[in-house]
């Protein structure tokens, strides 16, 4: 597996990630179409951001990840999207690890992303946050498999809550890492 560059002209490249997005987000109401997924990819293009894929030996696109330059120091990863079938094979972690060094690379110090639980995976789907949402935080468990334990194991820690970020109960875990000491 190789971690390349998605080029904003490489249309087969962007094809394949609109579809692989669709396709990994289907759980959850995110790239519920495939113009949908091709508008996701076509904007993680845009200049100034980071758009990389993670491609096997005969150049088949296994997932992919955007970076985006917040403020200051701070990048947000958005979106990283993993063909189900290469889930759990370390694609994923590829990506993070490449975006993480291009954004030191670049003078970031700190990358930031919303985990959100739209489909029960956290204890804390379903429920009224407010008004203690740091202890709700600080209370955070996975309960199926939820993607935040992923972006833990990778150093990222849960810094917050959206409480209701996309409807009653539903909501948006915000994690960071620092990816440089400068």
């Amino acid at each position: 597996m190789i971690v390349i560059d998605i080029r904003p002209g490489d249309e087969n490249m962007i094809l394949a990630a609109a579809r692989i997005a669709q396709a990994a987000f289907a759980h959850i109401p995110f790239c519920d179409t495939f113009e949908e997924a091709l508008q996701e990819v076509r904007e993680a293009l845009a200049p100034g951001k980071i758009c990389l894929a993670a491609t096997d030996e005969n150049s088949s696109m296994l997932g992919w990840i955007g970076g985006q330059h917040a403020y200051a120091l701070v990048w947000e990863l958005h979106p990283l999207v993993v063909d189900p079938v290469y889930q759990r094979r370390g694609v994923g972690r590829a990506l993070v690890l490449e975006l993480e060094r291009r954004v030191a690379t670049a003078g970031g110090l700190t990358i930031t992303l919303g985990s959100d639980d739209e489909f029960g995976g956290t204890n804390l789907y379903g429920r009224d946050l407010y008004p203690d949402v740091l202890s709700a935080a600080q209370n955070l468990q996975s309960v199926a498999d939820h993607p935040f334990i992923f972006y833990q194991k990778l150093g990222f820690i849960v810094t917050g809550l959206v409480p209701d970020a996309n409807g009653f109960g539903k909501p948006d875990i915000l994690m960071c890492k620092r990816v440089s000491s400068a």
